[in-house]
């Protein structure tokens, strides 16, 4: 896949260099927890990339507790300890992005658990943000266009109704992904309109029921085919 002239492989591997640099210069230089960075400018002209390279790979790091940014301050070592930290970037290196099958596995596993708890801990507010979603869905497939975002948002309404900052962070961070992936494999082509809308709107009722048992099984009902498509990608 290309990005202009630049591949998506050139990119990480570009992005990992300068990780390993970052982890270099804070062995060297023995920085503590709370100790700051150097600067973008200094560390693009110290390790001979652009600052937004730079910029990217900090913001990773950051995504995974290693590096605090803090406006017009700088960037900050976390306070997770040396060793901790080394063994974390070693994983974070070796992180491969993500198949379609394996976000998909993980939506499955997220979305079984965040609709049980939003049935069970949604508020009023939370139902009508779900069911502004669901008329959102609902009015985009039955014009038979594109409904990809407006599902997705159905979900990601859900997740947030469920009371749990992590999960719906998650959501948050592997839903970008799963639209350029749905896309790419055409699968809302499997569903047909009505039959989506019959499942979100039962989704939908068990939450307002506040009936977990039954918005866990509407869910899984929701995504059988999806999760029987995926294998066959």
């Amino acid at each position: 896949m290309k990005l202009g002239a630049i591949s998506v492989g050139d990119s990480q591997k570009t992005q990992n260099e300068i990780i390993v640099k970052i982890r270099d210069l804070i062995n060297y230089k023995n920085l503590e927890p709370g100790d700051k960075l150097p600067a973008e400018r200094t560390l693009s002209e110290k390790f001979g990339v652009t600052r937004s390279n730079v910029r990217d790979a900090i913001q990773r790091l950051e995504f995974y507790g290693l590096l605090k940014s803090i406006p017009q301050s700088g960037t900050f070592v976390a306070n997770i300890g040396v060793i901790a930290m080394n063994g974390m970037i070693e994983d974070i290196l070796r992180l491969e992005t993500p198949d379609f099958k394996s976000l998909v596995e993980t939506r499955i596993l997220l979305e079984l658990k965040t609709v049980r708890l939003a049935s069970l801990r949604r508020t009023d507010e939370d139902l009508k943000n779900i069911k502004a979603a669901l008329d959102a869905y609902k009015e985009k497939a039955l014009s038979g266009e594109d409904a990809v975002q407006e599902d997705l948002l159905f979900h990601l309404a859900i997740a947030k109704a469920c009371g749990n900052s992590t999960i719906n962070t998650f959501m948050l961070t592997i839903t970008p992904q799963i639209i350029i992936d749905f896309g790419k494999y055409h699968v809302c082509d499997i569903n047909q309109a009505v039959t989506g809308i019959e499942e979100h709107s039962g989704i939908y009722e068990a939450i307002k029921k506040q009936d977990p048992a039954l918005a866990k099984q509407k869910m899984k009902d929701h995504f059988k085919i999806l999760y029987q498509y995926c294998y066959k990608v």
